[in-house]
Protein backbone atom coordinates (compact mmCIF):
# COMPACT_ATOMS: atom_id res chain seq x y z
CA UNK A 1 0.00 0.00 0.00
CA UNK A 2 2.76 2.90 0.94
CA UNK A 3 4.66 1.77 -2.06
CA UNK A 4 1.75 2.08 -4.66
CA UNK A 5 0.78 5.59 -2.92
CA UNK A 6 4.67 6.35 -3.41
CA UNK A 7 3.79 5.33 -7.13
CA UNK A 8 0.83 7.24 -7.13
CA UNK A 9 2.54 10.34 -6.02
CA UNK A 10 5.48 10.08 -8.27
CA UNK A 11 3.10 10.14 -11.24
CA UNK A 12 1.18 13.02 -9.99
CA UNK A 13 4.04 14.37 -9.47
CA UNK A 14 5.76 13.88 -13.35
CA UNK A 15 2.31 14.78 -14.48
CA UNK A 16 2.05 18.07 -12.59
CA UNK A 17 5.76 18.60 -14.14
CA UNK A 18 4.96 18.34 -17.16
CA UNK A 19 1.42 20.41 -17.53
CA UNK A 20 2.75 23.26 -15.14
CA UNK A 21 5.41 23.99 -17.67
CA UNK A 22 3.31 23.69 -20.69
CA UNK A 23 1.09 25.70 -19.21
CA UNK A 24 3.52 28.41 -18.03
CA UNK A 25 5.15 28.03 -21.45
CA UNK A 26 1.65 29.23 -22.79
CA UNK A 27 1.65 31.80 -20.63
CA UNK A 28 4.72 33.23 -21.04
CA UNK A 29 4.49 32.91 -24.88
CA UNK A 30 1.39 34.98 -25.09
CA UNK A 31 2.46 37.67 -22.42
CA UNK A 32 5.44 37.79 -24.43
CA UNK A 33 4.33 37.42 -28.55
CA UNK A 34 1.14 38.32 -27.98
CA UNK A 35 -1.77 36.51 -30.34
CA UNK A 36 1.81 35.91 -32.79
CA UNK A 37 2.39 33.31 -29.76
CA UNK A 38 -0.89 31.17 -31.06
CA UNK A 39 -0.55 29.86 -34.10
CA UNK A 40 2.30 27.96 -33.33
CA UNK A 41 1.43 26.85 -30.06
CA UNK A 42 1.67 22.81 -31.02
CA UNK A 43 4.92 23.37 -32.40
CA UNK A 44 6.50 24.55 -29.14
CA UNK A 45 4.54 22.36 -26.75
CA UNK A 46 3.37 19.51 -29.17
CA UNK A 47 6.03 17.02 -28.21
CA UNK A 48 5.11 17.46 -24.07
CA UNK A 49 1.85 17.76 -24.58
CA UNK A 50 2.08 14.57 -26.28
CA UNK A 51 4.20 12.89 -23.79
CA UNK A 52 1.81 13.61 -20.87
CA UNK A 53 -1.42 12.19 -23.23
CA UNK A 54 0.05 9.43 -23.47
CA UNK A 55 1.49 8.83 -19.93
CA UNK A 56 -2.31 9.71 -18.57
CA UNK A 57 -3.46 6.25 -20.23
CA UNK A 58 -2.02 4.61 -17.31
CA UNK A 59 -4.79 5.80 -15.14
CA UNK A 60 -7.07 3.57 -16.94
CA UNK A 61 -5.01 0.78 -15.78
CA UNK A 62 -4.89 2.28 -12.47
CA UNK A 63 -8.36 1.93 -11.79
CA UNK A 64 -8.26 -1.41 -13.26
CA UNK A 65 -5.72 -2.99 -10.69
CA UNK A 66 -7.92 -1.28 -8.11
CA UNK A 67 -4.89 1.13 -6.49
CA UNK A 68 -7.10 4.36 -8.07
CA UNK A 69 -11.00 4.08 -6.98
CA UNK A 70 -12.07 6.72 -9.54
CA UNK A 71 -15.02 5.68 -11.77
CA UNK A 72 -13.88 4.15 -14.68
CA UNK A 73 -16.14 5.29 -17.47
CA UNK A 74 -15.78 8.70 -16.91
CA UNK A 75 -12.20 8.27 -16.68
CA UNK A 76 -11.92 6.41 -19.87
CA UNK A 77 -13.93 9.00 -21.90
CA UNK A 78 -12.10 11.44 -20.63
CA UNK A 79 -9.25 9.98 -21.48
CA UNK A 80 -9.71 8.60 -24.97
CA UNK A 81 -11.54 11.98 -26.02
CA UNK A 82 -8.04 13.51 -25.57
CA UNK A 83 -6.01 10.70 -27.21
CA UNK A 84 -8.38 10.81 -30.08
CA UNK A 85 -8.88 14.85 -31.02
CA UNK A 86 -4.92 15.30 -29.89
CA UNK A 87 -3.28 12.27 -32.32
CA UNK A 88 -5.93 11.54 -34.56
CA UNK A 89 -7.24 14.89 -35.26
CA UNK A 90 -4.45 17.28 -34.48
CA UNK A 91 -1.27 15.48 -34.92
CA UNK A 92 -2.10 14.65 -38.25
CA UNK A 93 -3.00 17.24 -39.93
CA UNK A 94 -0.37 20.30 -40.02
CA UNK A 95 -2.92 22.27 -41.47
CA UNK A 96 -5.21 21.94 -38.19
CA UNK A 97 -2.09 22.86 -35.74
CA UNK A 98 -1.82 26.37 -36.06
CA UNK A 99 -5.43 26.98 -35.82
CA UNK A 100 -5.80 29.06 -32.54
CA UNK A 101 -8.54 26.46 -31.26
CA UNK A 102 -5.69 24.58 -30.62
CA UNK A 103 -3.93 27.07 -28.33
CA UNK A 104 -7.62 27.15 -26.85
CA UNK A 105 -8.06 23.75 -25.97
CA UNK A 106 -4.46 23.27 -24.61
CA UNK A 107 -4.84 25.65 -22.14
CA UNK A 108 -8.78 24.26 -20.91
CA UNK A 109 -6.20 20.89 -20.64
CA UNK A 110 -3.62 21.95 -18.78
CA UNK A 111 -5.37 24.70 -16.39
CA UNK A 112 -7.75 21.47 -15.60
CA UNK A 113 -5.18 19.31 -14.87
CA UNK A 114 -2.17 21.77 -13.05
CA UNK A 115 -4.97 21.75 -10.29
CA UNK A 116 -5.94 17.96 -10.26
CA UNK A 117 -2.26 17.27 -10.30
CA UNK A 118 -1.82 19.05 -7.16
CA UNK A 119 -4.55 17.84 -5.43
CA UNK A 120 -3.79 14.70 -5.95
CA UNK A 121 -0.77 14.84 -4.64
CA UNK A 122 -1.13 16.50 -1.59
CA UNK A 123 -4.34 13.93 -1.12
CA UNK A 124 -1.33 11.35 -1.51
CA UNK A 125 -0.35 12.89 1.80
CA UNK A 126 -3.09 12.98 3.71
CA UNK A 127 -3.42 16.64 2.93
CA UNK A 128 -6.70 18.53 2.06
CA UNK A 129 -7.04 22.43 1.48
CA UNK A 130 -10.18 23.25 1.71
CA UNK A 131 -9.89 25.75 -0.80
CA UNK A 132 -7.95 23.62 -3.44
CA UNK A 133 -10.58 20.90 -2.92
CA UNK A 134 -13.33 23.29 -3.81
CA UNK A 135 -11.52 24.50 -7.20
CA UNK A 136 -10.64 20.51 -8.00
CA UNK A 137 -13.83 19.33 -8.10
CA UNK A 138 -15.79 23.09 -9.02
CA UNK A 139 -13.44 24.24 -11.76
CA UNK A 140 -13.87 21.11 -14.05
CA UNK A 141 -17.81 21.74 -14.33
CA UNK A 142 -17.63 25.00 -16.23
CA UNK A 143 -14.36 24.13 -18.41
CA UNK A 144 -15.00 20.63 -19.14
CA UNK A 145 -18.01 21.71 -21.34
CA UNK A 146 -16.09 24.01 -22.77
CA UNK A 147 -12.97 21.69 -23.95
CA UNK A 148 -15.87 19.45 -25.51
CA UNK A 149 -16.88 22.52 -27.69
CA UNK A 150 -13.01 23.20 -28.69
CA UNK A 151 -12.79 19.43 -29.28
CA UNK A 152 -16.11 19.53 -31.28
CA UNK A 153 -14.73 22.85 -33.11
CA UNK A 154 -11.36 21.47 -33.97
CA UNK A 155 -12.77 18.20 -35.18
CA UNK A 156 -15.12 20.83 -37.73
CA UNK A 157 -11.58 22.36 -38.85
CA UNK A 158 -10.05 19.52 -39.80
CA UNK A 159 -12.93 17.79 -42.02
CA UNK A 160 -12.61 19.65 -45.15
CA UNK A 161 -8.94 18.76 -44.88
CA UNK A 162 -9.12 14.93 -44.18
CA UNK A 163 -11.66 15.17 -47.34
CA UNK A 164 -9.14 16.83 -49.18
CA UNK A 165 -6.40 14.29 -48.18
CA UNK A 166 -8.00 11.36 -47.65
CA UNK A 167 -6.45 10.91 -44.50
CA UNK A 168 -7.30 7.75 -42.91
CA UNK A 169 -9.87 6.96 -45.33
CA UNK A 170 -9.87 3.55 -46.42
CA UNK A 171 -10.92 1.90 -50.11
CA UNK A 172 -11.07 -1.98 -50.35
CA UNK A 173 -9.69 -3.72 -53.34
CA UNK A 174 -11.90 -5.88 -55.46
CA UNK A 175 -13.99 -8.47 -53.97
CA UNK A 176 -15.11 -5.92 -51.61
CA UNK A 177 -16.86 -3.61 -51.79
CA UNK A 178 -16.39 -1.52 -48.89
CA UNK A 179 -14.89 1.67 -47.84
CA UNK A 180 -14.68 3.53 -44.75
CA UNK A 181 -14.65 7.40 -45.40
CA UNK A 182 -12.90 8.96 -42.77
CA UNK A 183 -14.76 12.21 -42.29
CA UNK A 184 -18.09 10.53 -41.76
CA UNK A 185 -16.43 8.51 -38.90
CA UNK A 186 -15.44 11.92 -37.48
CA UNK A 187 -19.27 13.41 -37.69
CA UNK A 188 -20.42 10.04 -35.78
CA UNK A 189 -17.68 10.55 -33.24
CA UNK A 190 -19.17 14.27 -32.57
CA UNK A 191 -22.19 12.59 -31.21
CA UNK A 192 -19.96 10.32 -29.30
CA UNK A 193 -18.30 13.34 -27.89
CA UNK A 194 -21.43 15.34 -26.60
CA UNK A 195 -23.58 12.33 -25.70
CA UNK A 196 -20.20 11.25 -23.54
CA UNK A 197 -20.00 15.10 -22.03
CA UNK A 198 -23.90 14.70 -20.60
CA UNK A 199 -22.44 11.65 -18.52
CA UNK A 200 -19.37 13.22 -17.47
CA UNK A 201 -20.93 15.93 -16.44
CA UNK A 202 -23.48 14.39 -14.29
CA UNK A 203 -19.71 12.13 -12.60
CA UNK A 204 -18.44 15.68 -12.36
CA UNK A 205 -21.44 17.17 -10.64
CA UNK A 206 -21.34 14.20 -8.35
CA UNK A 207 -17.86 13.52 -6.97
CA UNK A 208 -18.38 17.29 -5.95
CA UNK A 209 -21.52 16.40 -4.00
CA UNK A 210 -19.23 13.56 -2.60
CA UNK A 211 -16.10 15.23 -1.68
CA UNK A 212 -17.84 18.64 -0.60
CA UNK A 213 -20.99 17.72 1.43
CA UNK A 214 -21.33 19.36 4.50
CA UNK A 215 -19.72 16.38 6.60
CA UNK A 216 -17.07 15.77 4.38
CA UNK A 217 -16.24 19.70 4.69
CA UNK A 218 -16.64 19.22 8.52
CA UNK A 219 -14.27 16.59 8.35
CA UNK A 220 -11.51 17.55 6.25
CA UNK A 221 -11.74 20.95 8.65
CA UNK A 222 -11.23 18.52 11.94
Amino acid sequence: SFTMNMYLFVYDLVQFCGHSWIFTNMVIRFMTFGKDSLADTFYSIGLVMRLCQLLSVLEILHILIGIDKSRLLPRFLQITERIIVLFVVINSQEEVQGKYVVCVLFFLWNLLDVVRYTYNMLARMGIYYLPLTWLNFSLCIPLYPLSVLAKGFAICVSLPYFESFGTYSIKLPFPFTFSIYFPYVLKMYLLVLFTGMCFIIQNLFYERMAHLGTGNIKNKRS
